[in-house]
């Protein structure tokens, strides 16, 4: 299953993510992809803004992984430096615990994610335009992009 949302505005971007924050749970993981410029981190925030995160969320290039408190606990990692590296930053805890997470860039660590996941990607149409891939893998995903698409 596969479901492919056009998103036609940043309101539009607003609304998708905040849609799916009200729905996380701890332990819940989605990873982003898309090139530079698509909307990865602009997605992020508004997660984070409908997860009830107060703090400026932004890109955790330098530090891989930046986590906020929010209704639950939320981490936003980006593993676009960890190319051709075999670091392990302790997976299990970051994607076991009691945070939702967010991955950018995540086919860097494919072996490392749970093999349940929301694998999202968004590939800039124009200006304003994206299409956002939803990829559920797993039955908590399935009814989860099922909700949201109600």
């Amino acid at each position: 299953m596969t479901i492919e949302i056009p998103i036609q505005s940043l309101e539009e971007t607003q609304q998708l993510a905040e849609k799916i924050a009200t729905r996380l749970q701890p332990q819940d993981v989605l990873t982003l992809e898309g090139d530079l410029g698509a909307g990865k981190t602009t997605f992020t925030q508004f997660l984070a803004k409908g997860l009830g995160v107060k703090r400026h969320v932004n890109s955790p290039t330098f530090t891989i992984m930046k986590q906020y408190e929010g209704r639950i606990p939320f981490n936003h990692l980006d593993v676009y430096r960890l190319a051709d590296s075999d670091e392990d930053l302790g997976w299990d805890e970051i994607f076991y615990g009691d945070a939702a997470t967010v991955v950018e860039w995540a086919q860097l660590i494919e072996p490392d994610l749970p093999a349940e996941r929301l694998d999202i990607t968004i590939k800039r149409i124009d200006e304003n335009q994206r299409l956002f891939i939803l990829t559920p893998i797993g039955e908590r995903y399935t009814l989860l992009c099922e909700e949201i698409m109600r």
